[in-house]
């Protein structure tokens, strides 16, 4: 459904999407995940022909919506997206239906097409009571509920969603990600969502890109970039938690034979034990902190720079500055070099 080829965008010297290129099957879910400044946003805005591409093209279908080498775009209204902003961005003068309702009057459908069409999005969302309400007289949630509903009405074939879920409370983003996918399966569009927050997109996505430094790092299925990281930021960012990139300089001498003494050994959570007392193949750290996680304990101690966590099932108690000792497995799940490239 959307194809991206060497797309990228400058701003004076700074490369914000550098070189681009990816494709997107019909009907998928697809999350744009990265730290701030990344790119992702300035590449949903590029879909949505909010900017135009530096460079590169991109494609719906088939059809080519943005040209970056010849300068030109197609205009965002002509594109069959629909856009959710991070502001909701809803009109404080018409009501919730009459927000809804606004885009298929501008798109000229008759009054009852468009009554039946608003009334048919407003339950889908669950929110028909509020449909004589303002927005300022709803909650941020509703809200929210109401941008989505005003962005699915025309049935664009691209649903584009800017961090939409940055201003709810955690319960409330919780309950949202499953409304927004029962939404997604409904229209049967294709969907683009941007986030930092690696949950959302590990749990709601069909395909992840992750960005880092205005690149794709790897692009793929939430379980390909969990079982098989590209890239040592890809394996230290996705995961709940992420894996532990140790130095393989650190670790101790029968753990590290055989490997190349100036790689990045990765061990996941999952893999390693904890103990108050050391043992022959352990790490020694400082605890720093224990949470529990699904049945199981999430603890965390640190050696300098480097930070390690371990999901067990049975922690030691311990208090902060206590040493903690991580027992390590036979060998490393994957070894990265010092620059973040995958050896094995």
């Amino acid at each position: 459904m959307i194809r991206i080829e060497n797309l990228t965008k400058t701003f004076s010297d700074f490369r914000a999407v550098d070189d681009i290129s990816f494709d997107v099957p019909r009907g998928a879910f697809l999350v744009l995940v990265g730290p701030s400044g990344c790119g992702k946003s300035t590449m949903l805005r590029m879909l949505a022909g909010l900017e135009l591409p530096s460079g590169g093209t991109v494609q719906f279908g088939d059809d080519v919506v943005s040209d970056g080498n010849r300068g030109w775009m197609i205009d965002p209204a002509k594109r069959n997206t629909g856009l959710v902003f991070q502001s909701y961005a809803l009109w404080p003068h018409m009501t919730v239906a009459g927000n809804v309702d606004w885009p298929l009057k501008v798109a000229g459908l008759g009054k009852p097409e468009r009554q039946a069409r608003v009334s048919e999005v407003l339950r889908l969302l669950g929110i028909e009571a509020l449909a004589a309400r303002y927005p300022n007289e709803i909650s941020g949630g509703q809200q929210q509920r109401v941008a989505i509903a005003r962005m699915i009405a025309p049935r664009p074939g691209t649903l584009l969603f800017d961090e939409p879920l940055s201003n709810l409370d955690a319960k409330l983003r919780v309950e949202m990600r499953t409304e927004l996918l029962r939404v997604h399966r409904a229209t049967g569009a294709t969907s683009v969502y941007v986030t930092h927050d690696q949950v959302e997109a590990m749990t709601m996505a069909t395909h992840v890109a992750v960005l880092n430094g205005g690149k794709v790092e790897q692009f793929g299925t939430p379980e390909e970039l969990v079982q098989n990281p590209a890239t040592a930021f890809v394996a230290t960012f996705v995961g709940t938690p992420p894996a532990n990139l140790i130095p393989v300089s650190a670790l101790p001498p029968d753990r590290a034979a055989g490997l190349p003494e100036n790689a990045q050994a990765m061990y996941r959570p999952e893999d390693l034990t904890a103990s108050a007392t050391p043992g022959p193949n352990t790490l020694p750290t400082d605890f720093a902190e224990a949470s529990p996680v699904a049945g199981r304990t999430m603890l965390t101690g640190t050696s300098g720079a480097l930070r390690i966590t371990a999901v067990v099932d049975s922690a030691p108690r311990l208090t902060v500055g206590d040493k903690v000792h991580f027992g390590l497995p036979g060998a490393p799940a994957a070894l990265f070099t010092q620059n973040g490239e995958r050896l094995s």
